[in-house]
């Protein structure tokens, strides 16, 4: 798209320290894939004993690639893998041509870095419905192996930003008894956000072992607490890809880690936060707390529609605390609700209570409230025992100058 977007203000102070993983090797380079000199394609090159997980779009019309990694991590086979990554093109709805740049990319890296082809797994970002030049990063594989180094994760998280405005990433590290373990992880993602992934790539390397199932149960209940979690614009991308490799390098064994889940879970987290932070045209952070629903269903089918709600998203970006418009949301979500049974607040501010604007609330207070950059919108229905969290964003006039210019 025309010209640098300015960084979002609710983007974090710095780009995290980002260690290196034992086993993983990272490099990355220009491949001219849309935009001539901008860092495009990234290479993640691993050891033999990696285990490779993986979450992807729910979408019906998902991308070549996304197609073919699922086929293979149906395999569920440890060993040497890579990952191949580029953006400016989704190689998302381009038929057969796809399919075979899809074929053409693993076999330019199974050639050059000699890891079976069922084992490169490869993800694409950018524009739908139009071919990869697949020949562009093809050459540019054996520089990639070649320059592959156990740093270069800070790269890697540039060379897959689209609409982005900063990159990416986070880590945490976990103590157990036979020693430490790092989990870090790199994520792009703008607009096209919302459950059953949200358009966000993201790729996670770790140093402990962990057998497939075990990683693949981990990685699926990490995505639906992160991931699964953030909205932008309600819209669902083709390309949608969540890839977790642990090396082993470490020889211990997470499987049954509860310490080592909730760090992949902690990095997944951060990682989904900072998309929404990054949301296109964003100025609020917003999160949405919903309590008190009939069942598990209810809460997430309110907190998705406050969190999506157009008129919610602008009452925020205008810094209007129209309550109303909550009442809206809920009201058509499907859920079950009852008027007297309600109550929304605005961070620590009743708002409405008993089917009634609460006694105590102030329309001054809410307008101050507004004004901060990070909110809480919390909705408790007084029905039952069960909650639910969204993260998403106001919507302003710059997400529809950003979309409207996407392709120039």
């Amino acid at each position: 798209m025309g010209g640098a977007l300015p960084v979002s203000p609710l983007a974090p102070e710095r780009f995290p320290d980002l260690p290196g993983i034992a086993g993983a090797r990272f490099a990355s380079a220009e491949a001219g894939v849309r935009t001539p000199g901008r860092v495009d394609v990234t290479l993640a090159l691993l050891d033999p004993g990696t285990t490779v997980a993986g979450v992807f779009t729910r979408s019906s019309t998902r991308s070549a690639p996304v197609r073919d990694c699922e086929a293979k991590l149906r395999a569920g086979v440890p060993g040497g893998a890579a990952f191949l990554v580029n953006s400016g093109n989704s190689n998302a709805f381009t038929g057969q041509a796809g399919d075979a740049s899809v074929s053409a990319l693993c076999a330019a890296v199974a050639r050059a870095a000699g890891v079976p082809e069922g084992r490169v797994f490869t993800a694409s970002t950018g524009v739908i419905g139009e071919r990869l030049p697949h020949d562009r990063i093809a050459a540019a594989v054996d520089g990639l192996v070649a320059g592959a180094a156990p740093g270069g994760l800070a790269e890697a998280a540039r060379a897959i930003m689209t609409t982005d405005t900063f990159p990416k990433g986070a880590v945490r590290v976990v103590e157990t008894p036979q020693g430490p373990v790092t989990v870090a992880g790199i994520a792009k993602g703008s607009g096209m956000i919302a459950p059953d992934m949200a358009t966000m790539l993201a790729f996670l390397y770790t140093d402990a072992a962990c057998p497939f199932g075990a990683l693949q149960r981990l990685t699926e209940r990490a995505a639906n607490a992160s991931f699964n979690r953030v909205t932008v614009d309600g819209d669902t991308s083709t390309s949608d890809t969540v890839l977790v490799a642990a090396t082993g390098a470490s020889a211990i064994d997470v499987s049954e880690s509860a310490p080592f889940a909730a760090a992949l879970e902690a990095v997944m987290a951060d990682l989904a936060r900072q998309i929404v932070r990054d949301g296109e045209g964003a100025t609020k952070f917003v999160e949405v707390r919903v309590t008190g629903a009939a069942s598990a269903d209810d809460a997430r089918r309110v907190a998705r529609a406050i969190a999506e709600s157009p008129l919610v998203k602008t009452a925020i970006a205008g810094e209007d605390p129209n309550w109303g418009r909550v009442v809206m949301a809920v009201g058509k979500s499907g859920a079950e609700a009852d008027r007297d049974r309600l109550a929304i607040r605005f961070g620590d501010i009743l708002v409405a209570e008993k089917g009634w604007v609460a006694e105590s609330y102030r329309e001054e207070d809410g307008a101050a409230y507004m004004k901060n950059a990070e909110l809480v919108i919390a909705v408790d229905l007084g029905l039952g025992p069960h909650e639910s969290l969204m993260w998403t964003c106001d919507l302003t006039e710059q997400y529809i100058r950003i979309n409207a210019d996407y392709r120039s």
